[in-house]
């Protein structure tokens, strides 16, 4: 099912109060299109859109990604209201900037409630109507630090790369009911995303990572002069939608996420090269 021209699609976005996503709501609005918009803070939506905006075709829907049957009435409303589903983005996250070693189960477990558990919520919930009507697109809004790590942030690696594993088997599974896939990778956005308010901390550090400490000073530092524009981050997401089946994979955003992926491929395709007379010396003989 190709992307509608013929009525205003429906959009169901999670994570939507703040940064990538409340842009993302923004312009689907301005666009004249049906958004549902999933948060933990209707009113903090609402305040950030602000009243000069349409908001008739907006549904805001307080939500807990980890409640499963939440998340399966959410979407429920959202085609009683709009009679129609047409695009999910899944949205929804945080950074949490610490040591492996200072990772908290709790931590990690909050983590990838989030990252990985919600997004699997909302993918139970909205396949089954996506399958049924054969069309449809999901966006999976992972990072650049879902292709590459780096010290320090271990533990939102760790869920974004979980979030590319799952989607590149999403996109294989659902090809043949014309699903569309896409998973984006952000790079630094100039959002709240290193603000104290929104950057994630452990309860406890170890004296012997002083090298992180400074690295959180800097990033909070960093906040007001990333290079990425979310308001253009936003377009490209809903340009990709709206070109359907046929693109990649992956849509890297940003010239520093590009250098990043870049790096990464290179590291890897040495790192195989090193290992390739050694790699077939676990292989039995054939025949």
């Amino acid at each position: 099912m190709p992307y509608p021209t013929d009525r205003p699609a429906t959009w169901f976005v999670t994570g939507t109060s703040r940064g990538l996503g409340l842009e993302l709501v923004t312009r689907l609005l301005q666009r004249g299109d049906n958004v549902a918009a999933t948060t933990r803070s209707v009113d903090r939506l609402l305040a950030a859109i602000g009243s000069d905006l349409d908001t008739s075709r907006l549904l805001p829907l307080p939500l807990d990604l980890g409640d499963e049957q939440a998340v399966a009435a959410a979407v429920e409303r959202t085609i009683d209201c709009f009679g129609s589903l047409d695009a999910v983005v899944n949205n929804a996250g945080y950074g949490f900037l610490a040591a492996v070693e200072e990772s908290s189960d709790s931590d990690v477990r909050a983590m990838f409630d989030v990252q990985i558990f919600g997004v699997w919520n909302v993918l139970r919930a909205v396949l089954p109507i996506l399958r049924k009507q054969a069309g449809g697109h999901i966006v999976n809004v992972s990072s650049v630090l879902g292709l590459t790590a780096v010290p320090g942030w271990g533990l939102y690696c760790a869920g974004k790369f979980a979030l590319e594993g799952l989607t590149e088997a999403l996109a294989g599974e659902v090809a043949a009911f014309g699903i569309d896939v896409t998973i984006v990778e952000p790079g630094y956005f100039r959002t709240s995303f290193l603000t104290q308010d929104s950057l994630a901390l452990p309860g406890g550090t170890v004296d012997a990572y002083p090298e992180l400490r400074e690295m959180v000073r800097n990033h909070l530092e960093l906040q007001g002069s990333q290079l990425g524009n979310p308001a253009k981050g936003a377009e490209q997401i809903i340009s990709r939608v709206s070109t359907g089946t046929g693109s990649p994979l992956r849509l890297l955003l940003g010239s520093d996420a590009h250098a990043y992926a870049t790096a990464k491929v290179a590291a890897l395709q040495e790192n195989l090269d090193q290992t390739r007379e050694s790699a077939p010396v676990t292989d039995f003989p054939a025949g």
